[in-house]
C-alpha cells in the first residue's frame, strides 16, 4: 500500500510551489480542498488523514465526496468542479510516483466535470452605484475608507483579492494616475483613475499614513482587509443604500458585481471588448464577451437598424380561389 501523505506533501512542495510557482490563492484553494478530502475519508474509512493510502481514495470515495459537496455542504456545481480540477490535478502528480496504481489513478482522472448553467452577468445601474458609494458614513474612518474601497472597485473593476493586496506604493496620483497591481495569473496591470477618484484617494492617504509597502485600505488593526470582510462591507453598504433605492434590495451585491459593473459602464460608453479585456485583466477576449450578452440596451441598437419585416399583423387566410384566378390574368 503506498502512503497518502508523501505523495500529499510532494504534490504542493514539489509540484505546486517548486515547479509550477502557484501562487499562495491557488495553494490556499488547493489546501482546502485536501482538508474537506481528508475530513470526508476519515468519517467514511475509518482512518486518521496521515494513515490514508492512496486505495483508500478510490473512484467510489471521490464520488461521494463531491456528492457530500453538493447536497450537504450545499456547494453549487462550479465549487464542486474547482474541487475536482485539485484533485485531478493531485492524482496526476501521483501517476507519475505510482505507476503501479496505475489504474486506479485513471478511474480517478475519468471523474468528469459538471456541466454548469451561464447566467447573464448581474451589475448595478448608475443610480445603485451612485446610492452605495453614499451608504458609509463619512464622519468615521471606517466610513470614509469604505467609500474610497468601493469607489475604487466600482471604477477600476479590480478582483477583491486584487483590491485587499493594494499598498500605498501601487497608487500615483501625479500625470497619468493609476493604480498598480498583481493580479490572476501573474500579470501586472496598470489601470488608470478618474479625477473624481484621484480627489477622494488623495483625501484618504492624507489621513492614511504609513510606509508604500502598509496596505492602501487596512483593517482596523493597520493590517490587510480579508476577501471576506470586503464582501461583508459590501454586503452591508448595499443593505443601507437600498433604503434609498429600492431596486438594490433584489440584488445580492458582492465585490465581483462591482466588477461586473465596471465592465458594463466601460461598454456602455462604446469602450471595444478588447479593451476592457484588458482592463479586467482577462486571459483572453471570450472571457469578456458575457458582458455584450448581459446588455440589453446593445440588442436594442442591433433591433432597431434592422430592416422592417413587412408582415402584416393577424392571422393568415388562404385567398378564395376564384379571386386568385382572376388575380393571376
Amino acid at each position: 500500500m503506498s502512503a497518502l501523505a508523501p505523495v500529499m506533501e510532494g504534490f504542493f512542495t514539489e509540484r505546486l510551489i517548486g515547479q509550477r510557482r502557484a501562487s499562495p490563492h491557488t495553494i490556499a484553494s488547493y489546501r482546502d480542498t485536501f482538508r474537506l478530502l481528508l475530513g470526508f475519508a476519515k468519517r467514511h474509512v475509518g482512518k486518521t488523514p496521515s494513515r490514508l493510502s492512496l486505495e483508500d481514495l478510490d473512484a467510489v470515495v471521490i464520488g461521494a465526496f463531491l456528492d457530500h459537496l453538493e447536497t450537504e455542504r450545499h456547494n453549487s456545481v462550479r465549487t464542486r468542479n474547482n474541487r475536482l480540477a485539485a484533485i485531478h490535478s493531485l492524482f496526476a502528480y501521483a501517476a507519475l510516483r505510482h505507476p503501479e496504481h496505475a489504474a486506479l489513478i485513471q478511474r480517478v482522472l475519468a471523474i468528469p466535470a459538471k456541466r454548469t448553467d451561464r447566467q447573464l452577468v448581474a451589475f448595478l445601474t448608475d443610480n445603485e452605484v451612485y446610492a452605495l458609494l453614499n451608504a458609509p458614513d463619512r464622519s468615521t474612518w471606517l466610513g470614509r475608507r469604505d467609500r474610497a474601497l468601493l469607489l475604487v472597485a466600482v471604477q477600476t473593476g479590480l478582483r477583491v483579492s486584487e483590491l485587499t493586496a493594494l499598498t500605498r506604493g501601487d497608487l500615483e496620483l501625479g500625470t497619468g494616475a493609476h493604480l498598480r497591481c498583481n493580479g490572476k495569473g501573474r500579470k501586472e496591470r496598470i489601470t488608470p483613475l478618474t479625477n473624481e477618484v484621484c480627489s477622494v484617494l488623495r483625501v484618504w492617504l492624507s489621513e492614511l499614513r504609513g510606509e508604500p509597502g502598509d496596505a492602501l485600505f487596512p483593517s482596523r488593526r493597520s493590517g490587510q482587509l480579508s476577501s471576506g470582510a470586503v464582501g461583508v462591507l459590501v454586503t452591508r453598504h448595499a443593505r443601507t443604500a437600498a433604503t434609498s433605492c429600492p431596486s438594490l434590495g433584489t440584488k445580492t451585491v458582492t465585490p465581483h458585481v462591482l466588477r461586473h459593473t465596471c465592465a458594463m459602464r466601460l461598454l456602455a460608453v462604446g469602450v471595444d471588448t478588447s479593451v476592457i479585456a484588458l482592463w479586467l485583466g482577462h486571459e483572453g477576449v471570450e472571457t469578456t464577451q458575457i458582458y455584450l450578452h448581459a446588455d440589453l440596451a446593445i440588442k436594442e441598437r442591433a433591433l432597431a437598424r434592422t430592416a422592417p419585416t413587412g408582415a402584416t399583423p393577424g392571422r393568415y387566410r388562404a385567398p378564395d380561389s376564384l379571386l386568385a384566378f382572376l388575380e393571376s390574368l
